[in-house]
């Protein structure tokens, strides 16, 4: 399902919910029950659930089985995340993630004078750019998949701005630069891709989204810490797959 909006408006509306909840978040954040965030990310975790349940129906289409087979569209989405999922595990992406977004905090937040604007600004870009949703919901978007994705993100992003502004202050808003700017080009990759890519390519792509979604939407429940950020790769296996298998068929 696509929506009528124009693409890239997921993430205009991203940086409006950051800038609006760091100003909302200086003037009253710290009034905000830690209750009641702990229930705005368990429903969205729970929507997430649904967003990828979604991602996974549809792109178990009709192109997908046309180019592998019908009863091979399943498989071909297993072997991508298992081979993205092996190789992201053994390159440890997930943990690089976290170590970089450590060591940029450490470098740019502790050493610099004025530590709070920075360390506000630092802190949230990290939180808000490095994250399997930024990636998923700027790419659906710029393939025309609708913006969905990064319109639960911003929800979630708004409430973080909120917590964090409370903290650090007006710095968290200087995020914005910087979220618009990364999302903006993984929607314009997006863009590109749609552009050539076989639909049955794209659909596979889609599907192996839908599923990381769901392990995203698990872990922001808390139920299970599933390292998301490995199975990344499996983007890149789906649509491999995809043109391998038709090479044979």
């Amino acid at each position: 399902m696509t929506t009528d909006m124009f693409i890239g408006f997921g993430t205009v509306v991203n940086v409006v919910t950051v800038v609006g909840g760091a100003g909302l978040g200086v003037l009253v954040g710290h009034r905000l029950p830690p209750r009641t965030r702990e229930l705005v990310t368990t429903t969205l975790g729970l929507f997430t659930l649904v967003l990828g349940a979604r991602g996974v129906a549809s792109g178990i289409s009709e192109a997908l089985g046309a180019a592998v087979g019908t009863d091979s569209r399943l498989l071909v989405v297993l072997g991508a995340l298992l081979i993205g999922g092996i190789g992201g595990s053994l390159l440890q992406i997930e943990k690089r993630l976290d170590r970089g977004a450590e060591l940029l905090h450490d470098r740019f937040a502790s050493r610099t004078e004025g530590g709070r604007f920075v360390e506000g600004a630092v802190t949230s870009t990290l939180v808000f750019c490095v994250g399997p949703l930024s990636i998923l919901g700027s790419l659906s978007d710029g393939l025309g998949h609708g913006a969905e994705q990064l319109l639960v993100k911003a929800v979630m992003d708004g409430f973080a701005a909120i917590a964090f502004a409370s903290s650090f202050g007006i710095g968290v808003m200087a995020a914005a630069l910087p979220l618009a700017l990364y999302q903006g080009l993984l929607t314009l990759l997006g863009l590109a891709l749609g552009n050539f890519l076989p639909a049955a390519q794209l659909d596979a792509l889609g599907a192996a989204g839908g599923v990381i979604l769901l392990g995203l939407g698990i872990r922001l429940m808390g139920v299970k810490q599933i390292p998301v950020g490995d199975l990344l790769p499996a983007l890149v296996a789906a649509p491999a797959i995809v043109a391998i298998v038709g090479l044979f068929r």
